[in-house]
């Protein structure tokens, strides 16, 4: 069971090449909010309720050019923060036989790639490493727009995305196939401009 993931943002026939996280860049700088920015998972439970839950503590930034079409990003999850709303399975869930929290405490997406239609952010693609394991993974926006907070005044940068993994494909194996392999990612994202 798992699942988490990070966000963000992407050109129409183009795809757009991204500096790496870190590498000097005049496009704008923005730092996650983590009061806004959650990593929801959900994965089918012995073929008929869907399970769901979220990661409660991510931290990130993101540089983000509109007109360049340009994006880095960089996230880190908290893997204890992982939260069902059930105690006995956030236990099991951060405990050694399935995201275990001890041995790998953060969880990490770095995007590499920005899909653009036009305007309009359609993918970013990207390397997550959970459980000790990096695999490419593939975000697809649901919406990014970016405008003046009327609260304090900052630019933000927001938007959801969604995302599918298997799980095993990380080593995380517990429950399979009581417990589907595939996890659904849900995230929303918010950044302040800095």
């Amino acid at each position: 069971m798992r699942g988490w993931a990070a966000i963000l943002v992407g050109c129409s026939a183009c795809a757009v090449q991204a500096q790496a996280p870190g590498t000097a860049s005049d496009a704008p700088a923005y730092s996650l909010d983590p009061s806004h920015t959650f990593v929801h998972w959900e994965v089918v439970h012995l073929g008929t309720s869907t399970v769901r839950g979220r990661f409660d503590r991510s931290t990130g930034a993101v540089q983000f050019d509109a007109k360049a079409q340009r994006l880095d990003v960089s996230i880190s999850v908290d893997i204890a923060s992982a939260d069902s709303g059930v105690p006995v399975l956030d236990r099991l869930l951060r405990g050694p036989s399935m995201l275990d929290a001890t041995a790998y405490p953060q969880a990490y997406f770095t995007a590499r790639t920005a899909t653009f239609d036009a305007e309009a952010l359609r993918e970013v693609r990207g390397e997550l490493t959970l459980h000790g394991v990096s695999r490419p993974l593939s975000l697809h926006a649901l919406r990014w727009r970016c405008g003046l907070n009327p609260v304090f005044m900052r630019e933000v940068c927001g938007g959801d995305f969604e995302a599918e993994l298997d799980r095993s494909a990380f080593g995380i194996n517990h429950s399979v196939p009581f417990v589907s392999d595939r996890v659904r990612l849900l995230i929303q994202i918010e950044a302040v401009r800095l």
